[in-house]
């Protein structure tokens, strides 16, 4: 997350910033750089850190914890303790579902940070802009909006789920090929983890623009539902609309996932292996 965080800012800006989503990732660099100094391309980073550690912790829980009661079936029926395509699914759906509901706020208010929403009056300003503080932007939020703003965009959200239900479903499949013929291992799990991030994204992203123009959107007027954004967007901006800033986030996607997947089976391992140690000397 702290390696890749200037591309998520760029990709957040174009999702709900339309009016310029022709420009190019260079130019929209340089004008961050211009109107915020180089701290703009880390708006927000605060929040992102804590909302990604909060995620992927809830996230792998209930997915190691779904995936293990499979796993265990499989072997007490005779079978080989591997997940089929359904069981990934739905495995994916119960650790998303979860993560959806509790990490919502954190990722509004990490977009409010990201998108400084507002502030667009002084973009020919040469002087760098104030940065916003994580409690700030909550307590201005809450003050403002109420509670329920930071539930904004939890349908689109949902149906996101979809994007780690694809990532996973088609890595533990490709996993699967892979060990049939060797062992897995942090080169092949990157790979592999890039290849899943990067189908998923693709077919997902048009929810991923909608979520964050719902998180952006302040109360003040009649709530406006996910299908009516949708065909709002195509209208007004066309089907490529639904893309904006989808170069930086497929980018960000694929880097930070293959990461994810080379490193998280690396330091699962040797927690595991420290973890007898201590029992032994116990």
């Amino acid at each position: 997350m702290a390696l890749s965080y200037p591309l998520i800012t760029l990709s957040t800006r174009a999702q709900v910033e339309s009016k310029r989503a022709d420009t190019t990732t260079l130019d929209a660099v340089r004008h961050i750089i211009q109107r915020e100094g180089i701290s703009g391309l880390y708006a927000g980073i605060e929040s992102a850190l804590f909302g990604i550690s909060v995620t992927n912790f809830v996230y792998y829980y209930f997915y190691e914890w779904t995936r293990g009661s499979y796993e265990q079936a499989a072997v007490r029926a005779g079978r080989a303790p591997k997940l089929t395509t359904i069981e990934s699914i739905i495995a994916g759906a119960i650790a998303g579902s979860a993560t959806v509901i509790a990490t919502n706020p954190i990722w509004v208010v990490n977009t409010r940070m990201t998108a400084r929403k507002g502030q667009e009056g002084n973009e020919k300003s040469s002087v760098p802009e104030e940065k916003p503080t994580t409690m700030g932007t909550l307590r201005k939020l809450l003050s403002e909006e109420g509670p329920s703003a930071l539930f904004a965009g939890v349908l689109p959200a949902l149906i996101l789920v979809i994007n780690p239900i694809l990532q996973y479903t088609i890595f533990e499949q490709l996993k699967n090929v892979v060990e049939k013929r060797r062992k897995i291992g942090p080169y092949d799990a990157f790979y592999l983890g890039a290849i899943g991030k990067l189908a998923a994204t693709g077919i997902s992203y048009p929810y991923l623009v909608v979520k964050a123009r719902a998180h952006v959107a302040a109360k003040t007027g009649p709530k406006e539902g996910m299908n009516d954004s949708l065909r709002r967007i195509i209208r007004e901006e066309g089907v490529a609309g639904l893309y904006g800033g989808i170069g930086p986030k497929i980018t960000q996607s694929v880097f930070t996932a293959a990461l994810l997947f080379a490193f998280k089976d690396i330091l699962y391992d040797a927690s595991v292996k420290l973890r007898s140690k201590v029992a032994v000397k116990a």
